[in-house]
């Protein structure tokens, strides 16, 4: 028997939880949240569609009650709330962190051998807190933005190729974030042939960067951010823990000398099993790759330090 929990019931932790139910991830899944109501809403809703799209796991929600959440094999935080007009970088994150930070230490009060996938923003430095807050093995934190951005990557190039999605490797490392994140162009294919092949130059730089402001783009056309991506990634990540795929997706992981980083959490390669984080894969990034890395890096590291300035960690 397998149980994930999903903590924050708002469009993507609802979305995650409606992708693994409706793909039978888990036998049981749990949404919970902190608004009355809401996840016990919308797991109903969800289990409405049972006998309609034929699946067999179960979806039940809860609110604010951890103990319904015991035994979870996983746990998924997508809690937080969005900057607002007038609100500093620093208040966001000073906010979202207080809200990981317990999520996280509720969750293992019932569940002490979860993974913990993180997907709350600014993503990079919540898991890294998940991580020093719980301090759990590095393996049992991860955070998602690495798939989604990858997932980003493959539908644009997908669209310059007229291919099928499904039929293109695309890779991205490096932070969550418009400013951070690295296509990998070069490691790009299509069919194990390099897209290179296919597509100029000129081409292949707008792929990279529609992918790099991917999230804007959509925030910019919603008047909030996306979800339908964002969820499905979440889920993506935990099936390849749960069913033991040993997928390798970028994610955001905690490194000790990889990719020559140290006391950080950054998007990487990385094969995802049953243990979570089971290995770290060396693409053997060029010069260029590695500089685009490290100034990455280097801004993870300025979004860290605020968790100090503002006495979280």
């Amino acid at each position: 028997m397998s149980k994930v929990t999903v903590v924050g019931a708002g469009n993507v932790g609802a979305t995650c939880a409606n992708v693994l139910t409706f793909n039978e991830v888990a036998n049981e899944i749990v949404l919970l949240d902190i608004k009355e109501g809401i996840s016990e809403g919308k797991a109903l809703d969800m289990m409405q569609t049972a006998g309609l799209l034929g699946f067999d796991s179960k979806i039940k929600g809860c609110t604010n009650d951890y103990a319904q959440t015991a035994n979870s094999d996983v746990v998924v935080i997508t809690s937080g709330i969005p900057r607002k007009p007038g609100m500093t970088r620093e208040e966001l994150i000073g906010v979202n962190a207080g809200i990981v930070k317990s999520v996280a230490e509720n969750i293992l009060k019932y569940s002490p051998n979860a993974i913990i996938v993180v997907i709350s923003n600014p993503m990079d430095t919540m898991t890294y807190l998940a991580l020093k807050a719980t301090g759990l093995p590095k393996n049992r934190v991860i955070g998602m933005g690495g798939a989604l951005d990858s997932a980003r990557f493959k539908c644009y190039l997908s669209m310059a190729l007229d291919a099928n999605a499904n039929e293109v490797e695309g890779v991205v490392i490096g932070g969550h974030g418009d400013t951070t994140m690295i296509p990998l162009k070069r490691l790009a294919t299509y069919k194990g042939v390099p897209v290179s092949n296919f597509l100029d130059n000129a081409t292949l730089d707008k792929v990279v960067a529609d992918t790099m402001v991917g999230g804007a783009t959509l925030t910019k056309m919603l008047g909030t951010s996306a979800w339908y991506a964002p969820g499905a990634a979440g889920a993506y990540l935990v099936e390849s823990i749960i069913k033991n795929q040993k997928k390798v997706l970028p994610c955001c992981v905690y490194l000790d000398g990889e990719y020559g980083q140290k006391d950080i959490c950054i998007g990487v390669p990385v094969v995802i099993g049953k243990n979570g984080c089971e290995a770290i894969v060396d693409f053997k990034l060029d010069a260029e790759e590695k500089a685009l890395f490290e100034k990455s890096a280097e801004a993870v590291r300025k979004t860290n330090a605020v968790l100090k300035e503002i006495n979280v960690l």
